[in-house]
């Protein structure tokens, strides 16, 4: 059953996959399955050997003539925009097994990689990979045992039109996994916010990252005097990071947690 609540009946384990979202090719590289990935998105580069695959457009828009003449045994997706949901409708029409999933935090990440590994008959190598990213984020909490105070943390997710990450996020899971307090209270996955708003959320630390929402992120010390108001830029706990580690669930999550949390307790990651 797949996060939509459709249930996905393959006949043997999927030898032929296309993954619509690139952290599920992550989530497959990570199992020693990434041969079985026929094609890419067209951002997608990781695993390095996915760059030879056919590109099959974009994960918003794929071109379904090109994905139905790869003839995939199983398509992942992900959650989000009614655009994605209509391609997957479409490639349903078409007779393609489509699951489609929404993690939104590490139990939920952890469900997906089992899933995947059902579908691909690989419960042993998904289970393995579990374990070994429940040990990392494991060895973070340790260093954070009897943590005195956890700093407010804003994560800019665009600008301008300023965007921030909300509780209904990866990204919120990643700082209270990393020793800290998303300064948002919106439940949203995202949310708008004016400079008044963030000024009363007083940050502590702040976090903008970079890729294709956010493309050249200046720092917030070079946005003017308003942004000096706040205590995270006077002190200079300003983070620029990877979008696709920080916002794209899959294994490089733990990445993230681990990246934060040294940044927010550097001395408990001192050698």
């Amino acid at each position: 059953m797949d996060d939509l609540g459709h249930e996905i009946v393959l006949q043997k384990p999927a030898q032929r996959v296309i993954a619509l979202y690139g952290a599920y090719n992550e989530i497959l590289a990570a199992m020693g399955l990434e041969d079985r990935l026929v094609a890419r998105t067209k951002a997608d580069e990781r695993p390095p050997s996915i760059r030879s695959k056919p590109s099959i457009g974009t994960h918003m828009r794929p071109n379904v003539e090109l994905v139905l003449s790869l003839q995939p045994d199983l398509i992942l997706q992900s959650a989000g925009r009614r655009e994605a949901t209509a391609v997957v409708e479409q490639l349903r029409r078409h007779g393609q097994n489509v699951a489609v999933f929404h993690p939104r935090r590490f139990t939920e990440l952890f469900d997906v990689i089992e899933r995947i590994g059902r579908l691909t008959g690989r419960p042993r190598e998904a289970a393995d990979l579990i374990y070994r990213l429940r040990e990392r984020i494991g060895a973070v909490a340790k260093k954070l045992s009897g943590i005195s105070r956890r700093p407010r943390v804003f994560f800019e997710v665009r600008y301008p039109n300023l965007l921030g990450a909300g509780r209904g996020s990866m990204v919120n899971d990643v700082i209270e996994r990393a020793g800290g307090v998303n300064c948002l209270e919106s439940s949203k996955k995202l949310t708008r916010i004016g400079m008044e708003a963030l000024i009363r959320s007083a940050p502590d630390a702040y976090i903008l990252q970079k890729g294709p929402m956010n493309p050249e992120p200046c720092s917030p010390a070079s946005r003017g005097s308003h942004f000096w108001v706040l205590e995270a830029v006077k002190h200079g706990r300003i983070l620029t990071v990877d979008e696709q580690v920080y916002s794209r669930p899959g294994p490089r999550s733990v990445n993230a947690v681990e990246e934060l949390a040294a940044f927010l307790h550097p001395d408990r990651f001192t050698r």
